[in-house]
Formats: C-alpha cells, sequence, structure tokens
C-alpha cells in the first residue's frame, strides 16, 4: 500500500496518512486483513517522525478501521467497510463545508435529512 504525504497542504500529515488509509479501503485497493506497512518503515520513507505515523494509525484504530496488534502491527479490520468510508468522507467534507459557512449543527441536518427525502 502506498501511503503518500503533501507537506504544502494545510491538513495534518497524521490525518493525511489515516486518510491514504481510509483511500486504500474505499477504492478498494486495502481490504479486510490486509496489513498495513510499520510505522517505521512509513515515517523513514515520507521522511516524517514516527509518531506522526503512530497517530494517524491510531486514529484509524478509533475508527474501527485498522487493529494494532503487538509489535505495532496495523491489520486493516475485518469489519473494514469501503461504503462506510466512502461515506463517512464525504460526511466529514458536508460537516466541514457545513462549518465554514456558519450553518448550525441543526441546519446542516435540516438539509441532510432533506435530501434524504428527495435524492433518489
Amino acid at each position: 500500500m502506498l501511503i503518500t504525504v503533501d507537506f504544502a497542504a494545510g491538513q495534518p500529515l497524521s490525518d493525511q496518512v489515516a486518510g491514504a488509509v481510509r483511500a486504500a479501503v474505499a477504492s478498494g485497493a486495502a481490504k479486510p486483513g490486509d496489513r498495513l506497512p510499520s510505522a517505521r518503515t512509513v515515517a523513514s520513507s515520507l521522511g516524517i517522525n514516527l509518531h506522526t505515523v503512530l497517530r494517524g494509525y491510531q486514529q484509524l484504530r478509533d475508527e474501527g478501521l485498522v487493529e494494532l496488534r503487538r509489535g505495532r502491527t496495523a491489520v486493516i479490520s475485518g469489519s473494514a467497510d469501503g461504503l462506510r468510508v466512502r461515506l463517512e468522507d464525504a460526511a466529514r467534507e458536508f460537516v466541514v463545508a457545513a462549518r465554514r459557512a456558519g450553518a448550525s449543527d441543526a441546519e446542516a441536518l435540516a438539509v441532510v435529512e432533506r435530501l434524504l427525502g428527495e435524492v433518489r
């Protein structure tokens, strides 16, 4: 699996590491049971701090997307679902846009509920 980061992007590197894995799961390039490269290998190849990679992997663990095993092995979870990942990514983008626009939670939810009823 290829994990990349963009040093010029405004997004934290640990978020980019997690995002690269999410994208691989969403596209089907990574499947349940696949091992992620070791955090040390990723850090070395990207020229970033080991703890930055570990924070990205921990985000994925907290989301239930990967399991961290002894020896710091990270494996795509058996419950990893590409559809769920794509939906969460789209929802995350929507939430960021709603926050930037100054929408309240109630206003943002009202838009989603309306569109769920309209779009088929």
